[in-house]
């Protein structure tokens, strides 16, 4: 069964860092992708970055290009997603999930996500 477990969502101050991480089981998906995508309320859900499981390329959102970094560990299963300089309109629940490889470029569609994990950046 495809399963997606975020982690690490928390309240930081303005300028800090967080690292989500996201434990991956049961993917067997052919064509896809895995990474994250984030939704603030009232706003429309905005692919942040993803990694290529066969090569391990990477897309992010402009928003956060210099600022985030995505990264996986193929032997733990675990995808990351490091969060630095972070701003207030950062602010978001954050998922972890998977999309077509050929939408990577855009990040518009995602078909398979996990329950999320809270982002708050206030000071």
């Amino acid at each position: 069964q495809l399963q997606f477990v975020e982690s690490g969502g928390d309240l930081v101050q303005p300028g800090g860092s967080l690292r989500l991480s996201c434990v991956v089981s049961g993917f067997r998906l052919t064509y896809y992708a895995i990474g994250w995508f984030r939704q603030a309320p009232g706003k429309e859900r905005e692919g942040v970055a993803c990694i290529s499981v066969s090569d391990g390329s990477t897309y992010y959102a402009d928003s956060v290009k210099g600022r985030f970094t995505i990264s996986r560990d193929i032997a733990k299963n675990v995808v990351y997603l490091q969060m630095n300089s972070l701003k207030p309109e950062d602010t978001a629940v954050y998922y972890c999930g998977a999309l077509p490889s050929e939408l990577m470029d855009t990040m518009r569609r995602w078909d398979y996500w996990g329950q999320g994990t809270q982002v708050t950046v206030s000071s």
